[in-house]
């Protein structure tokens, strides 16, 4: 069968090169749990992971997965079990800290920043999983996120739109005293309540609020906090992220994984994520920022 033409959002070698060991020690461990029934794999996982890539980049539904992909329903069903097993946090753990190092950063990060950004959903979002953020005024999810000082993602809780922001931030802090324990610092803006100062002191992180400078008129960048705020625009260059789609808030999670997998894969090895302001692939700029 001959190779399909590639298309913008597929996996170059080099970000292969990156990708391939963690989908490989997963398809190893799964046949190690004899789930294959000792059947040989029947598909690449480069081409699965390209068309997940494909739904990220582009937003299309799977359904319409062009057909030069795998067939849709085996890529979601690779999607929702790479989900479920957490290969998608593994893979963004990974790339992070290979970034972070080359850098010249140690591998964990001792400061992060927490933020929160409301998005409406589509039809396939249950009522009940959505909610109104009364001060944005949006009918939707809320995606709480967690970055070092780079902007790399450390964490990330997906709630109703109406839940506040201390309560998602009280769960990913949690997470990540847990997962990070180098982390002694965490900038937040002023929407986090007092409480949540005060729990993560009983965590042995210090919760400093940034707010706008007083008389400031405009776009003003907050300090420390708007590596937060440039992570939201990277994510937005993948448009499954415009909006909330996913039945699941898990599976939103995934998708922000993924998209920041993608980010990172690009800026190891100083690919362009292609956009409409430059639609040529470059390989001498990295990503922005």
């Amino acid at each position: 069968m001959p190779k399909r033409r590639p298309y913008p959002s597929d996996l170059s070698d080099a970000r292969w090169q990156l990708i391939e060991p963690v989908l490989a020690a997963w398809r190893f461990e799964r046949r190690g749990r004899a789930l294959d029934f000792g059947r040989p794999p029947e598909h690449d996982l480069r081409d699965i992971m390209d068309a997940i890539l494909y739904v990220d980049r582009t937003g299309v539904q799977w359904r319409y997965l062009p057909h030069d992909f795998p067939h849709w329903n085996t890529v979601y069903g690779y999607f929702a079990r790479w989900q479920q097993e957490g290969v998608f946090a593994q893979l963004n753990g990974l790339l992070r800290q290979l970034l972070r190092q080359r850098e010249g950063r140690e591998a964990e990060p001792s400061a992060c920043v927490i933020d929160a950004q409301s998005v409406k959903t589509s039809t396939s979002v249950l009522a009940s999983g959505q909610g109104i953020d009364a001060g944005k005024k949006i009918v939707g999810r809320k995606r709480s996120i967690v970055t070092d000082t780079m902007g790399l993602l450390l964490a990330v809780l997906v709630t109703a739109a109406s839940v506040q922001d201390s309560v998602a931030g009280g769960q990913l802090l949690d997470q990540v005293a847990t997962e990070h324990p180098r982390i002694r610092k965490v900038w937040v803006d002023g929407g986090y309540r007092q409480h949540l100062v005060e729990h993560a002191a009983s965590l042995g992180i210090d919760m400093e609020i940034t707010q706008r400078r007083p008389r400031a008129r405009g776009f003003t960048p907050i300090p420390k906090r708007w590596v937060v705020e440039r992570t939201y625009g990277w994510l937005m260059l993948h448009r499954r992220l415009a909006r909330d789609y996913e039945t699941r808030p898990a599976r939103s999670e995934a998708m922000i994984h993924i998209a920041m997998a993608d980010l990172m894969a690009r800026r190891l090895t100083s690919e362009n994520t292609i956009s409409w302001r430059d639609p040529t692939p470059q390989t001498k700029q990295q990503i922005p920022g």
